[in-house]
């Protein structure tokens, strides 16, 4: 991965909610990179700040502490105006719900331009009409749909008028934040399949959300494991599900429903249990236990771990 192009470096990533009493850490000390035209997974279950870190990154949550770089370039604090506005044109998020996402009270027309309105990324009406026709287009609809409502589209296209809105931007980066979960089981191969040409067309990069790990296994290059805040595991996505070391890693794994009803019956779920690590007087780091293949793990625990990776449990 050395010679790849570092795209988004997350460095010691903390995102905290809340003051006093309240205080609540979301994020703790993250740091992962992504890699020029790559489909990064970020997976975990509900509530595990997989989400806060799309968001962060979109610089929609405050950061508390660490850094996040855009091509080398920082992007959360301060930044000049200059830098703000290509960001915002460079960095686009496909949200989870396609209903809530969307401005009910606006034409597609306008949902799809609002972004090169605000930023004036167009030379003329004409040219902001033609830019939002290709967008529609390129995701699959018809440009008359332009002059509808979002309430008058199923969910599946709804999610389509959300890429096209990101598209339009003509961005390098997609924070694809759990796109597809909230569409049917059938509509959810179509948006997969797009969101891949869509990549090789434009040459982008997406930063994948869900907790679906199948979808996971079957979009992503490198996946990284979240739990509670921190990241506990993190390999090419092919090496993580043949051979998961973190025991939460292993947990999630064993959980993905087999579509073999005999291989479904005999398989054992594991269980996680976070109190199996002992972390008062050794605290973990974060670890390569092998080449690209990166664990949660104190001294202890790297030594199982490394042996686990050599016998390939």
């Amino acid at each position: 991965m050395a010679n790849k192009e570092r795209l988004l470096e997350v460095k010691n990533l903390n995102v905290t909610f809340g003051k006093g009493k309240n205080k609540f850490q979301a994020i703790r000390d993250v740091s992962f990179e992504i890699y020029k035209g790559e489909t990064f997974g970020l997976v975990g279950e509900s509530g595990s700040g997989k989400t806060t870190i799309g968001r962060a990154i979109m610089r929609i949550n405050e950061v508390t502490d660490g850094e996040i770089l855009f091509k080398g370039k920082r992007i959360n604090g301060n930044v000049s105006k200059d830098w703000d506005k290509e960001i915002t044109q460079k960095i686009q998020m496909i949200f989870q719900d396609p209903m809530a996402s969307l401005n009910e009270r606006a034409k597609v027309d306008y949902i799809i331009s609002e972004g090169l309105i605000n930023t004036k990324k167009y030379k003329n009406n004409e040219d902001r009409l033609n830019k939002v026709k290709n967008a529609l287009l390129e995701v699959g609809l018809l440009p008359e749909f332009a002059s509808r409502f979002p309430h008058e589209f199923s969910g599946g296209q709804r999610q389509r008028i959300g890429i096209a809105r990101a598209l339009v931007m003509e961005p390098e980066f997609i924070i694809a934040d759990e796109p597809i979960s909230a569409l049917d089981v059938s509509i959810r191969a179509q948006v997969l399949n797009l969101l891949s040409k869509l990549q090789k067309q434009n040459d982008l990069t997406y930063l994948f959300i869900a907790h679906d790990l199948s979808i996971v296994r079957f979009i992503t290059d490198r996946t990284a494991v979240i739990y509670k805040g921190e990241i506990v595991e993190l390999a090419e996505t092919e090496k993580l599900f043949s051979n998961p070391i973190h025991p939460y890693t292993r947990a999630l794994i064993s959980a993905v429903p087999e579509p073999n009803p005999y291989k479904e019956q005999a398989k054992t779920i594991e269980i996680y249990d976070p109190s199996q690590h002992n972390y008062n007087l050794n605290p973990p780091s974060f670890v390569e236990i092998e080449e690209g293949h990166f664990v949660l793990a104190n001294n202890e625990e790297i030594v199982h771990y490394r042996s686990m990776s050599s016998i390939g449990v």
